[in-house]
């Protein structure tokens, strides 16, 4: 897998607490079990057939995959399965691949999959998933969620182990978008693609995902 910066790079949108960042970069240097096959070389995709496309575009963020299956399914086995079947999706799917973001195309993939997968197994997981969405729609905040606040700083004290934890114990909409922005490091408009939701969701999802955080970890009523 590639090499990992130990604090992800921010723009001027970033938030300043280094030890966070430390934590986040710490879970996706964690290198998966999963392996589906050796990555293609890089190269145009013009010409290939299904199978040096999919390696191309797919195999690349196949460890990504995993680990947004992980955090979504609760255990490696499921995750396993999921990414089994979100694969053979991609790789049905891999002719309609018309560019753009690959890794934002391959992990909307995993997500519907790891949900479809949670309907038949856990039905009651997804209920909080389906909840929450009238909710958002009625407590949208459209502030930057990446702004530092006294909050946040609560979140650069906690260690490793608490942090992921906690944020385990978001629901889903919110664990999905703060994984992928914090631990990924997908832009807004990816994760928006990615979680097909627009972008003003994902900000007010992130935020919230980030002040249910600062409540656990720090002891607090959730509102």
């Amino acid at each position: 897998m590639a090499q990992v910066q130990c604090i992800p790079q921010r723009g001027s949108d970033g938030i300043g607490f280094t030890n966070y960042w430390q934590n986040v970069a710490a879970m996706k240097s964690e290198k998966p079990l999963l392996r589906l096959a050796s990555s293609a070389t890089q190269g145009g995709l013009s010409g290939l057939d299904d199978n040096a496309r999919f390696a191309d575009v797919v195999m690349p963020h196949i460890d990504d995959a995993y680990r947004l299956a992980h955090w979504l399914t609760g255990n490696s086995t499921d995750a396993e399965d999921v990414v089994q079947d979100a694969s053979l999706r991609a790789f049905r799917a891999i002719r309609g691949y018309a560019g753009g973001s690959a890794r934002a195309w391959l992990l909307c993939i995993v997500r519907n999959t790891a949900y479809s997968w949670l309907r038949k197994n856990r039905p009651t997981a997804v209920v909080t998933v389906d909840d929450l969405e009238a909710v958002e729609l009625a407590q949208a905040n459209p502030s930057d969620p990446d702004a530092e606040t006294p909050e946040t700083t609560l979140l650069a004290q906690i260690d490793a182990d608490q942090l992921r934890a906690a944020i385990a114990a978001l629901p889903a909409p919110f664990r999905e978008t703060l994984v992928l922005r914090d631990i990924e490091g997908l832009d807004y408009r990816e994760i928006a693609q990615t979680t097909e939701v627009p972008i003003g969701t994902v900000m007010s999802r992130l935020a919230r995902a980030r002040r249910r955080l600062t409540a656990t970890l720090g002891g607090k009523s959730i509102d």
